[in-house]
């Protein structure tokens, strides 16, 4: 008799001691496998949120589009972008120039201004004197600006008319083009900063 409850004893012991297992086993279960990766997931999304905020850049389009004004865009935002935030080209815009000139999938740059001409205001801004013809915005006056050569169209012999260009630069103007901003010569390593220095204030990329 003595045997038999000493058996059934250590068979309830046997049980609860299992039972007690399983049970702590499916909590830590429970904790590793819910709530800490719910715990992660929300943290990386506020570091994410804190890091995007605020990167965003200012810049105008003007000339041929639907909405010519100043916009926002993120900071990698490019041509393309602002075409499309300002409903794109107007009809009287040259559209010959733009596909040959305009790099759509350009970078923009904060506080940068984007100009689409109209057809035919290309060689209205190469022959206007007095007349107040096209002005290429510039901040010397209207005879200065009306002088500035365009480097996204000029001919080899205007290029080779600005100071320090000669042929060889003048050529290597040509082969890098378009260009959306008359930095560009110096980031895509198109002129020296010495020559740079010595035409920025006369050309224009429109």
């Amino acid at each position: 008799m003595e045997n038999w409850l000493t058996s059934s004893s250590n068979r309830l012991l046997l049980f609860l001691s299992l039972l007690g297992l399983t049970l702590i086993g499916a909590g830590i279960l429970y904790f590793k496998g819910v709530a800490l990766p719910r715990t992660k997931v929300e943290i990386l999304e506020d570091q994410k949120t804190s890091t995007d905020s605020g990167k965003f850049i200012t810049v105008e389009i003007a000339g041929q589009v639907v909405s010519p004004g100043v916009y926002k865009l993120p900071a990698d935002g490019r041509i393309d972008d602002l075409l499309v935030l300002s409903g794109g080209f107007s009809s009287g815009a040259d559209r010959i120039w733009t596909d040959k000139y305009l790099n759509r999938a350009a970078h923009l740059a904060d506080g940068q201004k984007v100009y689409i001409p109209k057809v035919g205001e290309q060689t209205m801004g190469a022959s206007a004197s007095n007349d107040g013809g096209y002005q290429s915005g510039s901040g010397s006056n209207s005879t200065d600006s009306n002088a500035l050569i365009n480097i996204n169209s000029a001919s080899l012999k205007q290029l080779d008319s600005l100071p320090g260009i000669g042929q060889t630069y003048g050529q290597k103007i040509i082969d890098h083009r378009p260009y959306s901003k008359v930095e560009e010569l110096l980031s895509k390593g198109v002129l020296k900063s010495s020559v740079y220095n010595k035409i920025k204030d006369l050309v224009s990329v429109y």
